[in-house]
């Protein structure tokens, strides 16, 4: 279902879930992703917004399957490490707090689709956010938290320098770094990596939808829900 208690949430037009569908369709029986979006979305003459919502949340069968099977729960985390993918987690949990949009997509996990990603700066959600994510992970037993930001990004190395502080005041185990390319330090990560991207999901062997988990069990902010069949 779609979930809409805030004013400035996206409106829905009903033709999205008839896009949906057929990009599914297509999707389920091989036809190229980027045709097939151009396809649906010039069926139901979808704006830009709603075409983004498909790119985001719309996958075949397969494929979300596939991810989901490598889903963990908060209690599947306990005593093991994390590989936190900060931009990624921080832009979707920040997009929750400020009553943006944010969707369930096909394969479970929970999306922003601001399209922040490198544009990104600190605001005054972020605090609010790290506090969140670290009450979430010192409540779930980790052993260790590896938090990893995009260092070509302005502000990494000082917003890496802020979490570790705030993870020493709070006796979370763990680092927090700036790198280069952090996807390569997950994908080679000895553990269970916290993301939502696409990419990532795939090249992992486990995965958990931090930021999914904090907005649908603790926040329980409104989201769209891709998964509605009509």
């Amino acid at each position: 279902m779609v979930q809409r208690a805030r004013a400035n949430a996206m409106e829905i037009s009903p033709d999205l879930w008839k896009a949906a569908e057929d990009l599914r369709y297509l999707l389920n029986r091989g036809y190229p992703r980027d045709a097939s979006l151009q396809l649906a979305g010039n069926r139901y003459n979808l704006n830009h917004d709603h075409r983004h919502l498909l790119r985001r949340g719309v996958f075949p069968d397969s494929v979300a399957g596939q991810r989901r099977n490598k889903k963990v729960s908060l209690e599947e985390i306990r005593g093991k490490g994390l590989a936190i993918d900060g931009y990624n987690c921080l832009i979707t949990l920040e997009s929750a707090l400020k009553a943006k949009a944010v969707l369930l997509a096909d394969d479970a996990f929970i999306r922003d689709i601001s399209g922040v990603s490198g544009g990104y700066k600190a605001a005054p959600e972020t605090e609010q956010a790290l506090g969140l994510i670290i009450d979430l992970l010192l409540a779930g037993g980790l052993a260790e938290a590896l938090f990893l930001l995009d260092a070509p990004i302005s502000g990494s190395g000082e917003l890496a320098v802020r979490i570790r502080r705030l993870m020493k005041e709070r006796g979370l185990s763990g680092d927090a770094l700036a790198v280069k390319v952090p996807e390569r330090m997950m994908v080679e990560y000895k553990g269970i990596v916290a993301t939502s991207d696409t990419a990532l999901i795939d090249q992992s062997e486990q995965v958990f939808d931090l930021a999914g988990h904090l907005i649908r069990e603790k926040l329980r902010t409104p989201y769209i829900d891709m998964t509605r069949r009509p």
